[in-house]
């Protein structure tokens, strides 16, 4: 082989990795976001999540691609691992279609309709048809189609391309004693791993094996085990997939590995057990692209009746060589492998506000408690309370923004929209919790407190206060827009009552009832109360708001009390009565 050879060689590689590639991306585009809501869907059933499995990796041509995302949705707690075993296990068997598909670049004849079923002769039709559609249709389903054929008939056009260039090589003597060692399982294994972990498809190594066998020098011995350890290395991206994510997503990758490696040690054992005892023939016969296709499926066929059953042990496996130990991450929930499914990265998004919204709950209560009474340990609470308010947010504000950057729906880009005001609303209520404590704690280290009357009138306050801030987050957990439309009117009463206390505490002033150090500080605490309540009803009017996709909350709070009858006011009385002040 010259150096024009070695030319051809690489450029035929260069398009055949490329045509995977396109015709993958062509074909994900194309069915992917149905092929995801499936899986999302996916019962705990052995026989329909292998299935699934199988389909989805056929028609997307890449058993890592399923494989990652199953990891996703592991690692987002969409799937869980047993059932994500059932989908690796498929993807296995699914995997094998691009095989056969590049089969038929080894069929020979001269017969007519033999010669028809030979990608040479029927590609420059599906490439003439595909680059119609990719360059002068604007319909996107039909460019992703004219995708998908460029990608095959370039993957077609690589193939034959190697293949030509490696013909050659079968009159080399060194060449064939290269192939020669690959005999050794071990090393054949070796070889097959290294090459899948390079290129990152198994698909991909299996059709490179398969442009070798047309040099008549690859024998059966050699591909079997090249094809077993193409199966372990394409492993490999869903391993590196994992990294950062929870344990039971690492789990999956993990069950991935050792499905391979089982098998691959079961079999190839009992082959060569066997070839021991009865020297198989074909075992010195070349191989060709056919018969590679055949021994590729018939391993991950064999390898998945023989673990299918045995799927919970793999599990099992998979849990003891990751143990569980720390309290769940929720931010894990936000996994970039999700921006492709937009809807499921909204539904993850918003699992997590519902955890910052739980927080800001939290806080708000152990603060009231130390204001009754200070403990370190409630103020310590609130503290990591409000801490965890910040990584939420700021992970959440991250996560959507990105999410903003790819294609969404209407509805996908509203509730987004949605997401990014209320964790800014949320976290602001944390912080003023934290504000409550350090005016607790305050009084506390000057052993200061307020009056009988004081206290009776704030714990009035700080309970109708509560009671919004229950209703606000209530109301954004169940999208409950009667719920919501309650906090305003009580919010209202909140201003009220403000307005109320501060004229009641400077008749104390006046009265000699309480000193200007304890006045400050309660003046802090009305104004924080009262900015709580603020957020409690910016977040019930953005939950009301969004039902009808829009943005506009203050016009809508202006027609809520203008013109929406004697309900705002009814329910204005009927808080104003529940927290009214005692008579001073």
């Amino acid at each position: 082989m010259d150096i024009f050879g070695i030319l051809e060689l690489l450029g035929g590689l260069a398009l055949f990795l490329f045509g995977m590639s396109l015709m993958g991306t062509g074909l994900e585009k194309s069915a992917g976001s149905k092929l995801k809501s499936l899986l999302e869907r996916l019962t705990t059933k052995k026989l329909n999540g292998f299935l699934l499995g199988t389909a989805v990796t056929a028609i997307i041509q890449s058993s890592s691609a399923t494989t990652v995302m199953v990891v996703g949705f592991v690692n987002s707690g969409i799937m869980t691992l047993k059932q994500a075993i059932h989908v690796i296990m498929g993807a296995n068997v699914g995997t094998t279609i691009t095989a056969w598909i590049l089969s038929l670049t080894g069929i020979e004849g001269d017969n007519f309709f033999i010669r028809l079923l030979k990608p040479a002769s029927f590609t420059p039709v599906l490439a003439l048809i595909g680059i119609i559609l990719y360059l002068f249709i604007k319909n996107e389903k039909k460019k992703d189609i004219g995708t998908i054929l460029l990608g095959f008939a370039t993957l077609i056009y690589g193939m034959e391309a190697m293949s030509e260039a490696v013909k050659p090589l079968g009159e080399i003597e060194g060449f064939r004693n290269i192939l020669l060692m690959f005999s050794n399982p071990i090393l054949g294994i070796l070889a097959g791993a290294v090459l899948t972990c390079i290129i990152q498809s198994s698909s991909a190594s299996v059709g490179i094996l398969q442009a070798l066998s047309a040099t008549g020098q690859v024998s059966m011995g050699s591909a079997i085990p090249i094809i077993m350890g193409q199966n372990i290395g394409t492993t490999v991206t869903a391993l590196l997939s994992s990294v950062g994510t929870n344990k039971n997503a690492r789990r999956a990758a993990l069950v991935h590995l050792y499905f391979n490696v089982i098998g691959t040690v079961v079999f190839l054992t009992l082959f060569t057990v066997l070839n021991g005892i009865f020297r198989f023939a074909f075992v010195y016969a070349p191989a060709n692209t056919f018969l590679i296709a055949i021994v590729h499926s018939l391993f991950n066929v064999s390898s998945t009746a023989m673990l299918l059953p045995l799927s919970s042990l793999l599990e099992k496996l998979a849990v003891r060589t990751i143990k569980a130990d720390d309290k769940k991450d929720k931010t894990l929930l936000l996994d970039p492998r999700l921006f492709s499914t937009p809807s499921i990265a909204i539904s993850r998004s918003k699992t997590v506000t519902e955890e910052l919204a739980s927080d800001c709950l939290l806080a708000y209560r152990q603060a009231l408690s130390c204001l009754t009474e200070y403990s370190d340990q409630a103020a310590q609470e609130v503290k990591e309370a409000e801490h965890r308010a910040d990584a939420y947010e700021d992970a959440l504000g991250t996560y959507l923004v990105k999410l903003s950057g790819y294609k969404l729906s209407v509805k996908d880009s509203t509730e987004a929209a949605k997401l990014l005001y209320l964790i800014g609303e949320f976290e602001r209520i944390a912080d003023y919790s934290m504000d409550i404590v350090t005016s607790a704690q305050e009084m506390h280290d000057k052993e200061i407190q307020f009056s009988e009357s004081a206290r009776t009138e704030l714990g009035v306050m700080t309970s109708a206060v509560m009671e919004a801030l229950e209703k606000a987050i209530a109301s954004f957990k169940g999208n409950d827009i009667s719920l919501a439309a309650e906090v305003d009117p009580l919010e209202e009463v909140i201003d009220s009552l403000k307005s109320a206390l501060k004229k009641r505490h400077i008749a104390r002033l006046q009265n000699n009832q309480c000193t200007i150090e304890l006045g400050f500080i309660f003046s802090d605490i009305i104004t924080v109360l009262e900015r709580i309540s603020d957020h409690c009803s910016n977040i019930a009017g953005c939950v009301i708001e969004m039902s009808h996709n829009s943005m506009g909350m203050h016009n809508y709070l202006y027609n809520f009390k203008h013109k929406s009858g004697n309900r705002f006011t009814e329910l204005v009385n009927s808080y104003g009565k529940k927290y009214a002040l005692p008579q001073s």
